[in-house]
């Protein structure tokens, strides 16, 4: 007698027959190349806490994204350092931002790259939150209400300046619905809104400070962050996001948040990307360095397991990399 177990064994001792009957896949069109410009900024600047990752000026900015788009990846997602920070983001909803203005020239100079920017203004802040502040008792806080309109005012300028998608990653609550209300009063209805549905306070993001320039100067961010603890919140997070008219939703962190995307995918049925995050991405290439894991065939690992998970989309920093492997049959 054939006994099931036998069958799975046999289909996976033969190359062939165990590339032919696996679930998940991997190709360029599902990754995305995050990159940080910042403005003044001549070259590059490595980022110390990100092997291989930089701050980029205006020119290698634009040299990075032809990089990544002859790899075969097909989409960027920008986050702008501006030369001046203040305590309402001013240079978030400048129209000549530094966003905005790489925006223009990813437009001009890369044509066929989908472009991306992230809605925030924990980079545009001279405190480090991701929204403007209020003394509520006596103590600092983020006034969720207050910040909206300045999210959706950076939402059209920098659809206006260009960009395909925005990608509101602050948590405010109401922010989609708002920055959608904003944009088809601009005449922009065509922009669809990438999510961050389901951004946890994670302490995977520190290199991501160090990159964005943008840590807390007091506090931290679970007032309007997600608690780890919460799936089901998650649930409850997105389906309001989507009554607000998100197009895509997003989980960040990705590594310990499989269930939260595979949770979204059979909800909502919607597309959903994942964040490989800045510390998920610090920790291979630590180990790596040391020699005790294969760096190339853990983030191989990692990315297939989060399409497994159901992610349609990885916005990850091995975009670019992984993209010229798969291109070349390495992967």
């Amino acid at each position: 007698m054939a006994f099931p177990e036998f069958r799975a064994r046999r289909l996976r001792d033969h190359v062939v027959f165990r590339e032919m009957v696996a679930e998940a896949s991997l190709s360029a069109r599902h990754l995305v190349q995050p990159l940080f410009v910042k403005e003044d900024l001549k070259g590059r600047r490595p980022i110390e806490t990100m092997p291989g990752q930089a701050q980029l000026g205006m020119e290698e900015m634009v040299a990075e994204a032809k990089r990544a788009r002859d790899a075969g990846v097909r989409a960027v997602i920008l986050f702008g350092i501006p030369r001046e920070k203040d305590a309402v983001g001013t240079a978030a909803t400048d129209p000549e931002g530094i966003v905005q203005q790489a925006v223009r020239r990813l437009k001009t100079d890369v044509p066929d790259l989908a472009v991306i920017v992230d809605v925030c203004l924990c980079e545009y802040t001279d405190h480090g939150h991701c929204g403007l502040l209020a003394t509520v008792g006596g103590r600092k806080t983020v006034d969720n209400d207050a910040t909206l309109e300045v999210l959706a005012e950076m939402a059209v300028t920098c659809a206006e300046a260009g960009a395909d998608m925005v990608a509101p990653s602050d948590m405010m609550d109401g922010r989609v619905g708002a920055i959608r209300d904003a944009l088809d009063a601009a005449g922009l209805v065509h922009v669809p809104i990438l999510s961050y549905a389901a951004k946890y306070a994670s302490s995977f993001y520190g290199p991501f400070r160090e990159a964005a320039e943008s840590p807390p100067q007091f506090g931290d961010r679970r007032g309007y962050q997600m608690d780890l603890r919460n799936g089901d919140e998650a649930v409850r997070e997105a389906a309001a996001d989507l009554e607000e008219g998100a197009d895509i939703l997003m989980v960040k962190p990705a590594l310990g948040y499989g269930d939260i995307i595979r949770r979204l995918k059979e909800a909502f049925g919607v597309p959903v990307a994942a964040y490989n995050v800045s510390g998920e991405y610090a920790m291979v290439e630590a180990a790596a360095r040391q020699g005790w894991i294969s760096r190339e065939a853990v983030i191989l690992e990692i990315l297939l397991c989060l399409r497994r998970a159901g992610a349609d989309i990885l916005i990850t920093y091995w975009a670019t990399e992984v993209a010229l492997k798969l291109q070349s049959g390495a992967g």
